[in-house]
């Protein structure tokens, strides 16, 4: 089995991880009013491009198909996307500020090998169209040059929200480790 195929599988064990080390340690923790609402709103930003692409990738909503509308007519993984800047709310939130790059760079290394084995196996899917649509939209930064209808809201909008409400669980540990520091001091 490939390093891409055994991170792929593992994605959701590995993910956590800097987050559990940002829930544990409260060595040089910063302290600053804008801390959490700098994270919230990262927070927020993951959770809306998450929500809009989830409308349009149909994943856990209905027949999966090649999906080249909504967000992913600038960028071929906007969900992962997502999840990058709900990790970094997560390393804002801890108020370990030096954690931020490394969940940075973590969350991008091990998306980076997810998608290796994704592009693969969508690929000997679909072919020539993903093919095309490889060529077209960029892995990581959007490149808005060609602008087709956005997509924002359509018929899988609600059933998107539901799916996605359990992001915001991310703060729960970190409202406990709040809670944890305020009675120990």
């Amino acid at each position: 089995m490939s390093v891409s195929k055994s991170v792929y599988r593992l994605r959701g064990y590995l993910i956590p991880l800097p987050l559990l080390f940002g829930f544990v340690c409260f060595h040089h923790e910063m302290e600053g009013k804008f801390i959490w609402p700098i994270g919230i709103c990262l927070l927020i930003l993951g959770v809306l491009l998450r929500t809009w692409a989830q409308q349009h990738l149909h994943y856990r909503l209905a027949h999966k198909s090649l999906t080249t509308t909504g967000p992913y007519q600038f960028v071929r993984n906007p969900v992962y996307i997502g999840n990058i800047l709900i990790c970094l709310c997560a390393a804002v939130i801890s108020k370990l500020l030096w954690l931020v790059p490394i969940t940075l760079f973590y969350c991008f290394g091990v998306y980076s090998l997810v998608v290796r084995y994704e592009e693969s196996h969508l690929f000997s899917k679909y072919r020539e169209p993903y093919g095309r649509y490889l060529a077209e939209a960029p892995r990581w930064v959007p490149r808005f040059r060609r602008v087709k209808d956005l997509g924002i809201i359509n018929e899988y909008l609600k059933r998107a929200i539901l799916g996605e409400i359990h992001c915001f669980l991310v703060l729960l540990p970190y409202i406990l480790k709040e809670i944890m520091y305020d009675r120990i001091n």
